[in-house]
């Protein structure tokens, strides 16, 4: 594997240019190399009424390695998992859990966590509108170029907005799974901030670009949560960055990873699939929850 060729000048109109620094930003043009993308925070309860409230908290890393297509694209190749914690006094991510008390039922049920292997997608100069297990027809998508809505925040400093709004069929359907579902359908949106450096964006020695930034998720009640259609949802938000050396994960987290899931500490060397979002994952794995 090699270097995937990548365009440093700085065009915000240029969708070539916008491909190329997402994927830089994302993992690392140089094929025989992966990334790690660690992100931590909280999940918050939003219901009707009531004040948000902080209910858990979670540590998620991504593996990741970028191959080059036939047709000059980029095949993003993904491992993800989110472990959900309990929260420190300061409403900070704790230990990882395997039971939780639901503290609007006072249900205790047990934790399911991520581990969605893989979860890989295309990077072209054409926005992604759906996720590659979309059940809609996704031929009838419009076309539309990337061009991100980059923020210059100083001289030196460029952010990068990625969002997604989706509400897609619900993979759990009431009628299958009355306990787990949401409804009939899946309302999710996922708002990413990426800070970069220009310098770091315009230097061509650096086929991955580091950076600070933020993870924020809007999705239903997770399913092992057992709220059913109970009226509200969960909001992530979460800092996150990037490195190449796997034992930047905290080590709390990795060792979790190393007993119960050790293949996802490294990233995919090839393509390969179906990807499957968590919802659909747990449809597949989980068995409906009996009546209470």
């Amino acid at each position: 594997m090699a270097v995937i060729p990548f365009v440093t000048q700085i065009d915000f109109m240029n969708p070539r240019w916008n491909r190329d620094a997402w994927a830089r930003i994302q993992a690392d043009l140089d094929s025989d190399k992966q990334r790690f993308c660690h992100c931590s925070g909280q999940i918050m309860a939003v219901r009707p009424g009531e004040a948000v409230k902080p209910i858990l908290g979670f540590q998620t890393f991504l593996a990741t390695r970028l191959l080059p297509l036939p047709d000059g694209n980029i095949r993003r190749v993904n491992k993800e998992v989110i472990f959900y914690t309990n929260l420190t006094r300061l409403g900070q991510p704790g230990e990882i859990i395997d039971s939780w008390q639901n503290p609007f039922t006072n249900e205790t049920v047990r934790v399911v966590h991520a581990i969605n292997d893989p979860f890989n997608y295309t990077i072209s100069d054409m926005l992604i509108l759906a996720p590659e297990d979309f059940p809609g027809d996704k031929s009838k998508l419009p076309k539309i170029p990337l061009i991100f809505p980059w923020q210059e925040i100083d001289a030196d400093t460029l952010v990068l907005a990625t969002d997604m709004h989706l509400n897609y069929p619900n993979p759990l359907q009431p009628d299958k799974w009355p306990r787990e579902s949401s409804g009939p359908k899946a309302q999710v949106s996922e708002m990413m901030r990426f800070f970069v450096k220009r310098a770091d964006l315009e230097n061509p020695a650096l086929t991955a670009v580091p950076y600070v930034g933020t993870w924020q998720r809007i999705t239903p009640w997770l399913p092992w949560m057992l709220m059913g259609t109970t009226p509200g949802h969960c909001q992530y938000n979460s800092t996150m960055t990037a490195f190449s050396d796997v034992e930047r994960i905290p080590k709390h987290v990795r060792d979790y990873a190393e007993k119960h899931c050790p293949q996802m500490l490294s990233a995919p060397t090839h393509d390969y699939g179906p990807s499957h979002s968590s919802l659909e994952l747990y449809a597949r794995q989980q068995t409906p929850a009996p009546a209470r």
